[in-house]
C-alpha cells in the first residue's frame, strides 16, 4: 500500500506525492503522472536529442518539466552539455526534490550547469529570446492528454512554431508522450524538416513515445517574428 507523503492544492489542482516501497509516485488531480520505477523513456527523451546534435560541445539544453529528475540527470551525464535549464511550473515539485527526493537529484540540482526556473514554459519561451540546442518536453501525458487545458496550445501550430524558433539552426526538439498521436506528427511536420516517432515498450498497455523533430523550418523565417 502506498504511503501519502504530501498533498498540496495548487492553482492547477491537487498534487499528491506517495511512496510505494522504495519508489515515489506523483499524482495530479487523481491521475497518475510519474514515478521513480524506471525512467527509460524519460532518459531517452534527452538522449535522443543529444545524439542528433551536429555541433561538438557547449550545448544548451532546455527541459520542460522537472518530474522526478530522470531527464535532468541524463542531460548532465553528457560532458558536452554546458547548461541545462529546467522549467517547472509547480513550485511544489521543486520543493519535494528538496524535502523528499533529495537523494535522487541533490547532486544534479547542485551541478553548476543546472538552472531551475519555476514558470510556465510557454510564458518563458514567449518572453525570452534565448536559443537552445535541444528542447526536451515532458510536461504532460502527451499532446492528446494534457495535465491542464492551458497546455493544449503548446502542441498546436502556434506552440510548435514557437518551439522551433527557440532552437538553433541544428537544434532538436523531443517530446515525451504516453501514447502516439498522428495529429501531433502532422503538426510537427509543418514546422520541422524531419519527424521521428520512437516507441518504448512498457510493462502494461501501449508503449511510451518520444517524438523527435529536427531541421526547424522556422529558422528560415526569422527568429523572433512572434515578438515583433
Amino acid at each position: 500500500m502506498a504511503l501519502t507523503l504530501a498533498r498540496v492544492e495548487t492553482p492547477r489542482g491537487e498534487l499528491v506525492l506517495r511512496k510505494a516501497g522504495e519508489h515515489f509516485e506523483v499524482i495530479s488531480n487523481g491521475v497518475f503522472l510519474m514515478d521513480t520505477r524506471n525512467g527509460q523513456s524519460e532518459r531517452l527523451l534527452v538522449r535522443a536529442a543529444l545524439t542528433r546534435l551536429q555541433s561538438n560541445a557547449a550545448w544548451r539544453v532546455l527541459i520542460g518539466g522537472l518530474g522526478v529528475g530522470f531527464s535532468l540527470r541524463e542531460a548532465l551525464a553528457d560532458e558536452r552539455v554546458a547548461r541545462v535549464t529546467v522549467v517547472e511550473i509547480e513550485a511544489t515539485i521543486v520543493d519535494w526534490h528538496e524535502r523528499h527526493l533529495r537523494h535522487l537529484t541533490g547532486e544534479a540540482r547542485g551541478d553548476n550547469r543546472t538552472e531551475i526556473v519555476i514558470a510556465d514554459i510557454a510564458d518563458l519561451l514567449q518572453s525570452s529570446s534565448a536559443q537552445y540546442d535541444a528542447i526536451c518536453l515532458d510536461i504532460d501525458n502527451g499532446p492528446d492528454w494534457t495535465v491542464s487545458e492551458a497546455n493544449t496550445e503548446l502542441y498546436g501550430d502556434t506552440g510548435v512554431a514557437l518551439l522551433a524558433r527557440r532552437l538553433n539552426p541544428d537544434g532538436v526538439l523531443t517530446v515525451w508522450s504516453a501514447a502516439g498521436s498522428a495529429t501531433y506528427v502532422e503538426v510537427l511536420g509543418r514546422h520541422f524538416g524531419n519527424v521521428e516517432v520512437i516507441e518504448v515498450p512498457v510493462a502494461r498497455g501501449a508503449p511510451d513515445v518520444v517524438f523527435v523533430a529536427t531541421n526547424p523550418v522556422a529558422q528560415t523565417l526569422g527568429r523572433d517574428s512572434d515578438s515583433s
